[in-house]
């Protein structure tokens, strides 16, 4: 995502620019959902309809439920959410197929004063005045950039998964078609909410609704079962749709109908391929390198409570963009300009995911309603929307809350 936004937004600058995927194929997000940020969709709003119903829902409403399933607490919210699939499906759309190549895994980087080199695997290689490696959680530029920035676990996995919103009870469906909806259990918390599906409906009736269960495991034996697929292969940070052990999704239902409230163990029941991400965080303390960049992820990589990953990554791209256009096209003296404030935007994104995560799974003190758990990037809430339509905003309103008793080859290329 923040390698198909800095693309767009450097190519519209005026550069001439290609992506190298090492994936063979075109990407998928395994049903994941994204809370949105502006900044999430500024380059939709800048450069199509402001109609933006084909690629959001709007959501009016924070919700916790009981045990029971009541509400406990609700506030006027406006969040919007997309799915990673549709974002990343709208955004390459904008892009150049024939400047977007599959199956090139990047395997090192040299530079030298005037240009700088990406190493291919299978021995092809590119050169650019400007390299921007965004490469994700795993960063294969991180290591070779930052060797000592090391994934660190957060002590906890993400169990997620999507229900088609037509194979819910009518009951389940209207009590979470409208909002962001959480539930606090004893080990962590889960989040539910309606996303596009997977051709990109965003109507009610016709979307998917999406989980997401963070839950504690112990490193080591407890952790290892748990990544150990259905053929017995150790996966390293996930293991996606179809395959996990047919035991460990049976136990999770099981979990679920016996500690959630009955529409959030509905939608747990009803996945049919749940999946698990491993929760790390990781942190760089350079993002430039002469004519070379980390963004997003590949710098600095946050959990996910405060939903403002992509966002970050997205923010990197514009901010990268705006310092290029600075410098007139310098790219070295714009890194260098760029580089500080981004890094002071990871950094204290990063500590505040940090507490919000803790304070979910360990401390235990997280009170619904509490403002520093709003989702934001900059700070706690600036990733709430004027209400309306999806038609787009920048301003935050303020709302008050409403308490309620309980492949092509690679080669040399510019």
């Amino acid at each position: 995502m923040g390698g198909l936004t800095a693309a767009l937004v450097l190519r519209d600058l005026g550069c001439e620019v290609d992506v190298f995927e090492r994936s063979t194929a075109e990407l998928e997000g395994r049903g994941a959902g994204i809370a949105l940020h502006p900044i999430t969709v500024r380059y939709f709003e800048q450069h199509r309809p402001p109609d933006l119903a084909g690629v959001v829902v709007e959501l009016p409403w924070l919700r916790f439920l009981d045990r029971g399933g009541a509400v406990r607490y609700e506030e006027r919210m406006n969040y919007r959410v997309s799915s990673w699939n549709t974002l990343y499906r709208n955004l390459l759309a904008a892009f150049d197929p024939g400047r977007y190549h599959l199956g090139c895994e990047m395997v090192g980087l040299d530079q030298d004063p005037d240009r700088a080199t990406v190493r291919f695997a299978g021995g092809g290689t590119a050169a650019a005045d400007l390299v921007v490696c965004a490469d994700g959680i795993s960063s294969r530029a991180r290591a070779i950039l930052q060797p000592r920035a090391k994934l660190r676990y957060a002590g906890y996995v993400a169990w997620r998964g999507v229900v088609p919103e037509w194979e819910l009870t009518r009951s389940t469906a209207e009590r979470l078609g409208d909002a962001i909806t959480y539930h606090l259990t004893d080990r962590g918390h889960i989040l539910l909410y309606p996303i596009p599906g997977r051709a990109g409906e965003t109507a009610p009736g016709r979307r998917l609704q999406s989980f997401v269960w963070y839950r504690n495991y112990a490193e080591g034996g407890e952790l290892e079962d748990l990544l150990t697929d259905r053929t017995g292969a150790r996966r390293g940070s996930s293991v996606p749709p179809g395959w996990l052990r047919g035991e460990h999704a049976a136990w999770a239902r099981e979990y679920a109908a016996a500690h959630f409230p009955p529409p959030a163990a509905e939608v747990v029941a009803g996945t049919r391929d749940p999946f698990v991400q491993v929760v790390f965080d990781a942190a760089v303390d350079r993002m430039a390198f002469g004519r070379i960049c980390l963004i997003g992820d590949g710098a600095v990589s946050v959990r996910p409570h405060a939903a403002a990953g992509t966002a970050k990554a997205c923010a990197d791209a514009w901010a990268l963009g705006a310092a290029l256009r600075k410098a007139e096209g310098d790219a070295v003296a714009a890194l260098e300009a760029w580089e500080g404030p981004q890094l002071e935007l990871g950094h204290a994104l990063l500590e505040r995911a940090r507490w919000m995560g803790d304070g979910s799974q360990f401390r235990r003190d997280w009170t619904p309603g509490d403002p520093r758990l709003r989702f934001g990037l900059y700070e706690p809430g600036d990733a709430v929307f004027p209400s309306g339509d999806a038609q787009g905003g920048w301003d935050r309103a303020e709302r008050e809350p409403v308490r309620r008793p309980e492949a092509e080859e690679c080669g040399p290329r510019r």
